[in-house]
């Protein structure tokens, strides 16, 4: 199970170098919207090749979609305003801005959505801990960003 932790992790690393390599992307294209519909198809390409290799891709049953709650369709359009906002800020404002605001945004509302147990996530309470850990993240990432 540690090695989970592990994967996350190299994914955090990846998540910073990607901000960078998307912003030069989108500087060296004449247009930021051709150089996210490049890492799109980066994305699926990886996807679809893990996929393939792992014997673990299938398309939903007609049941399976009318199954799904709405929300659970719109994950795609959250990945590419994460992209957007790649293109978009992380180069003006600096790789440890960008990532510290993306990552400390995610824990808060990751703080929120386990409390309430909202799109899907089994309720973990927000204890006093888990807030005060979100507050610290929340003040790292002003002291990164500021100084």
């Amino acid at each position: 199970m540690w090695y989970l932790y592990g994967f996350v992790l190299l994914a955090g690393v990846a998540n910073a170098v990607q901000a960078g390599q998307n912003g030069a992307l989108s500087k060296g294209l004449d247009e930021s919207l051709t150089a996210g519909l490049v890492v799109v198809a980066g994305t699926a390409t990886c996807i679809l090749v893990v996929g393939l290799l792992s014997g673990k891709l299938a398309w939903p049953t007609a049941a399976q979609a009318v199954a799904m709650p709405w929300w659970a369709w719109l994950g795609g359009i959250l990945g590419g305003g994460i992209i957007l906002a790649q293109f978009l800020v992380a180069r003006k404002i600096g790789a440890a801005p960008f990532l510290g605001l993306l990552v400390t945004a995610g824990v808060v509302t990751s703080i929120l959505l386990d409390n309430f147990g909202w799109v899907g996530f089994e309720r973990h309470p927000a204890s006093l801990w888990r807030i005060l850990g979100g507050c610290l993240m929340v003040v790292g990432v002003a002291l990164v960003a500021f100084f």
